[in-house]
């Protein structure tokens, strides 16, 4: 079992790679492997919506995307940790996940999701919304905590002080770790739900 960690944030140990690694540690501990990917730094660019991916089966652009849905599809799990900006999620990182739940034609459907957000006061719970909505889009169970799954700090010894918030990154890598071993043993005793496909309702006759 394993999940691919993605680190949205430019500064690699910074408050978002804090806030990471705590619920890391547990994941770690739970027995689940681990990767992590830090695209906070790279050009990313966002999609532009060519359609290429359904003929090439990837994305048009070859860059971190495609990097990240190779090792996605031997996942069990994704965790996206983003710093807040305006009361969203680094517009980096934004561009990074359109692109991977959009070109990517991995089977995403009961790999579990689960989202971490870093932020000096507020905004975080708008940009928790934000994330999340990839997850439920691709048929993700989301990952939850006992709060909202965020840290508050400016720098890395703030975001450590920030106990209710790594007590709450804790409990959310126990939870993801129950989700992704229960899903596990659905597979094995019931498979995976069956999932129908191809109604579009667009309004155009």
């Amino acid at each position: 079992m394993k999940v691919l960690i993605i680190n949205g944030s430019p500064h690699i140990n910074g408050c978002t790679s804090t806030a990471l690694s705590e619920v890391e540690k547990v994941l770690n501990d739970e027995g689940i492997d681990t990767e992590t990917l830090n695209i906070g730094m790279k050009d990313i660019r966002g999609c532009i919506g060519c359609f290429k991916c359904k003929e090439l089966k990837k994305c048009v652009f070859d860059d971190e995307v495609n990097k990240a849905a190779k090792i996605f599809e031997e996942c069990d799990g994704l965790l996206v940790g983003t710093p807040v900006y305006y009361a969203g999620a680094n517009g980096t990182l934004i561009s990074f996940l359109d692109r991977l739940f959009h070109s990517s034609y991995v089977g995403k459907s009961m790999k579990v999701g689960a989202c971490v957000l870093s932020s000096r006061r507020a905004g975080s719970t708008s940009a928790y919304d934000e994330i999340n909505k990839y997850f439920s889009i691709a048929g993700m169970p989301i990952a939850t905590s006992t709060y909202w799954n965020e840290v508050h700090g400016s720098n890395k010894d703030e975001v450590l002080e920030d106990k209710e918030g790594l007590q709450t990154m804790r409990n959310l890598g126990r939870n993801m770790a129950f989700l992704i071993k229960s899903i596990n043993l659905g597979k094995e005793k019931y498979g995976l739900p069956e999932r129908e496909s191809g109604e579009w309702t667009n309004f155009i006759r």
